[in-house]
Parts: structure tokens; C-alpha cells; sequence
């Protein structure tokens, strides 16, 4: 059955239910993928700037091969044995800190999260959790109190063991040596002492990326991690976003950062549109989590899962991903720098690898954001064949996200764009 916008629109709501987001004011209607292209239902082609769930390419060849062989060979749960998780599970903590050895996969990033904040509760003995106050990290009843934007009317009574911190912003408020993030979350880890709950973890993305990624040193979460153990805290890094050499200079942004974390979640990439998510952890808090709560998961690390994952990672090695992202990165910023250098509306710009952006202001001075304006220019270039986004607190950066293959051409290809439309359609006072 063939739909056109109108009735896909009706049918969504009607089947679906209300307010399911579309991304713009004239929704896409894709119906094909592959490498950083989309295509719509009339055959017309996108460039992928945004999407960071096919990490290898829509479509992988070598990620659609490996599904494809163990579907047709075995597809359970993980009460059977099965060496592919195993395998899969060898070949991830390579790449991390020897402590984080041991992992339980799930289906989605939401489920990581959930049981991460349970893991900290059940080593600490505690419950309070702190998180920055501008992100998202999944949608479980638990774990949506950690997004401000996420925050159900009907909380189960959980909102009084959560506790948010003004995540960094680098234009605005420079923080360089994280000083005056670590007071304010002393101060929301004293609240919590003194409510009687007292202080379990702290959970944030290491390159706060929903955030909107402000320019921080590398290093700059080390006195963070100091502060939170020292209030007898764990460190949780979501990288659900930020992992999997998506930042070109390090496989993981917690590397960046300076940091080992105690408990490490992950989603989104990594098996390039299969759903599997993970908690990475050491092999004793494994242990408390085990012990202490009955935990299965039908779907999460089945065969077929674990195959595609393990594609990812032979992708990203065999091609050398990691530094072509580096190498993108750093001619898509210096494009933008050099928008900056003839619009003014472009405040600032950061990044790092295969994540880079602008944020857009009013005035340079005020730093007053631009947010009708970034939603508007969002929505040119989409009629442009542009797939991108906008995030931050206040909506006005722009969000590019492409998948890792994504070359200095396809960058140029965008940025050529945009520097016709700020041209063309300056801010309006």
C-alpha cells in the first residue's frame, strides 16, 4: 500500500497515536539508503548529515552480509550457548580499559541505562543520581528522569532520587578546568546526603553531545571522575552517541576526556540499525549486579545481533574509519570557520571528528540564540536534499552527525549550501 503525505500523516496519528516528531515542517518519506545517501518516495536523493545509527554506511555490505549468513543459520536467546556474543563481547572491551572487561547486551541504549543506574545502586547502596540538565538518555520510567525534556507528568514517585547540573557551555559560561561544573554538582550531592538518599553515580555523555558538544579540552572530565569517587560515587558515561571512533581521535569519547568510567553504556551504532545496546563494566560490579538482580533480556546479544555488531567493529578497523574522521572533521570545521569569517550569525563552532557543527546566535555579543532562524534554516536545506538537525539547550546548533564513511566532498557538498543560504537568507532583526 502506497500512501501519500497527507494520509501517511493521518494513518500515523490514527495508528500510532499524536505527536510523533517528523523532524520538519514538509516530512521526508524515505524509502532507501545507502552509504551517506537517502532517497524518498519520489526518487529524490539526500545527503545523510545526520544519522549516526548506520555508523558504517545505510546498507553496509559487509553488516547486511553477516545478518543475512546467521539468520539463515540460528537466531535464540542466550540461555543456549553461543560463541558470538563471546566473541563479540572479546572484541569490544579491546578497545577499552582492561577494567572494563566484562558486558551485558541489550536491545537498546534505554535498557543500558537502566540497569547501569541499578548497578550503581546496588554497589554503592545508594540511589541518588546526577545528571547534566540537557541531554536525554533513554525512555524507561527510570531512566527518563534523567532528561529534563524526558520528564513524564507520572514519575512513580522516582523524580526524588534524581538531581540535574547546568551541562557545560564553552560560549557562554567557559568552565576550561571543570571547576564550576564539579561545585554544582557538589552542591546536588550534598542535597541528596542530606535527603537521606545520598549519592550513587554520575551519568552524563563524555562529549556532551546532545548538548550541543561544547568546546572542552581533552581531559577535562579527569577532576570530574576525581570528585565523583571521592564522594564515594560511580562515573557512568553514556556513549550511546559519542563511541566507536566517531570523535577521530579517540575510539571512545571517555578516552578524550581523560577518564576510565566505572560503568559504560552504549546503543545507537552499534550494529548499524540492528538493535543492540550494552553495558560495559568491571568484572566486581558485574558481580554486585548479578548477585543482586535477575536480569535476562530474550533479544539482547542473540546471534544475529552479535553478528552485525561484530561487522561494525572488522568495518571500522578494516577501512580505518576512526582517522578518516579525524580527517573529515577537520576540514568541516575549518569550512565553518571560515562561514563564520563571513556570516555573523554563525557564534561559534566545535567538534571533533565526525561530529561538527555551528551554533547560531542574534548578536556575538549577547550570544542571544538563534532559534527560529537555525529551525529555518534546517528546513531549507532539507529542501535542499540536506538530512541534518538542530539540538543544544536553546535548539541553535547545528547537529551533523553524518555516518562514518562520509567524505570531505559530501562536507563540501553541504557547506557550499549553506553559504548560499545564510547569503541568501540573511537574520532578520
Amino acid at each position: 500500500m502506497t500512501r501519500d503525505t497527507a494520509s501517511l500523516l493521518a494513518d500515523r496519528t490514527r495508528l500510532l497515536g499524536p505527536n510523533l516528531p517528523t523532524f520538519y515542517d514538509d516530512p521526508l518519506h524515505i524509502v532507501r539508503g545507502e552509504g551517506v545517501w537517502l532517497w524518498d518516495a519520489d526518487g529524490r536523493r539526500y545527503l545523510d548529515c545526520y544519522n549516526n545509527v548506520p555508523h558504517v554506511g545505510h546498507c553496509n555490505p559487509r553488516v547486511v552480509e553477516a545478518i543475512c549468513r546467521q539468520a539463515a543459520t540460528l537466531n535464540t536467546h542466550t540461555r543456549y550457548l553461543h560463541d558470538g556474543i563471546l566473541d563479540y563481547v572479546e572484541r569490544l572491551t579491546a578497545t577499552m580499559d582492561p577494567s572494563l572487561s566484562t558486558a551485558i547486551l541489550t536491545c537498546t541504549g534505554s535498557e543500558a541505562n537502566d540497569i547501569a543506574l541499578r548497578m550503581a545502586e546496588g554497589v554503592t547502596g545508594r540511589r541518588g543520581i546526577v545528571a547534566t540538565d540537557a541531554t536525554y538518555h533513554g525512555n524507561s520510567a527510570l531512566v527518563s528522569q534523567l532528561s529534563r525534556s524526558n520528564v513524564p507528568a507520572l514519575g512513580f514517585g522516582l523524580e526524588q532520587f534524581f538531581r540535574l547540573v547546568p551541562a557545560p557551555d564553552s560560549l557562554r559560561a567557559p568552565d576550561p578546568d571543570a571547576s564550576s561544573f564539579i561545585a554544582a554538582m557538589q552542591q546536588q550531592i550534598d542535597d541528596l546526603d542530606r535527603a537521606g538518599i545520598g549519592f550513587a553515580a554520575l551519568v552524563l555523555c563524555p562529549f556532551f553531545l546532545n548538548e550541543a558538544f561544547p568546546d572542552l579540552p581533552d581531559g577535562w572530565l579527569k577532576p570530574v571522575a576525581t570528585a565523583v569517587r571521592a564522594a564515594g560515587g560511580l562515573l557512568i558515561c553514556d556513549e550511546v552517541q559519542s563511541g566507536f571512533g566517531r570523535t577521530g581521535t579517540h575510539f571512545w569519547a571517555h578516552q578524550k576526556m581523560g577518564v576510565v568510567p566505572d560503568i559504560l553504556t552504549l546503543g545507537k551504532p552499534m550494529a548499524n540499525g540492528h538493535p543492540v545496546g550494552a553495558v560495559v563494566t568491571s568484572a566486581d560490579t558485574m558481580a554486585v549486579f548479578r548477585e543482586g538482580f535477575r536480569y535476562f533480556n530474550t533479544f539482547g546479544g542473540n546471534p544475529v545481533s552479535c553478528a552485525a555488531a561484530l561487522a561494525v567493529l572488522e568495518e571500522l578497523e578494516e577501512r580505518n574509519l576512526m582517522a578518516h574522521a579525524d580527517k573529515v572533521g577537520q576540514h568541516a570545521r575549518a569550512r565553518l570557520r571560515d562561514l563564520m569569517d563571513r556570516h555573523e550569525v554563525i557564534g561559534d563552532v566545535r567538534g571533533s571528528g565526525m561530529v561538527f557543527g555551528a551554533e547560531l546566535v542574534l548578536d556575538r555579543t549577547t550570544c542571544e540564540p538563534a532559534t527560529a532562524y537555525t529551525d529555518m534554516l534546517i528546513n531549507i536545506l532539507r529542501q535542499r536534499g540536506f538530512v541534518l538537525s538542530r539540538l543544544g539547550r536553546h535548539r541553535n546548533t547545528l547537529k551533523i552527525r553524518p555516518p562514518m564513511p562520509f567524505s570531505t566532498e559530501h562536507a563540501d557538498l553541504l557547506f557550499d549550501a549553506l553559504d548560499d543560504i545564510l547569503t541568501t537568507t540573511p537574520v532578520t532583526p
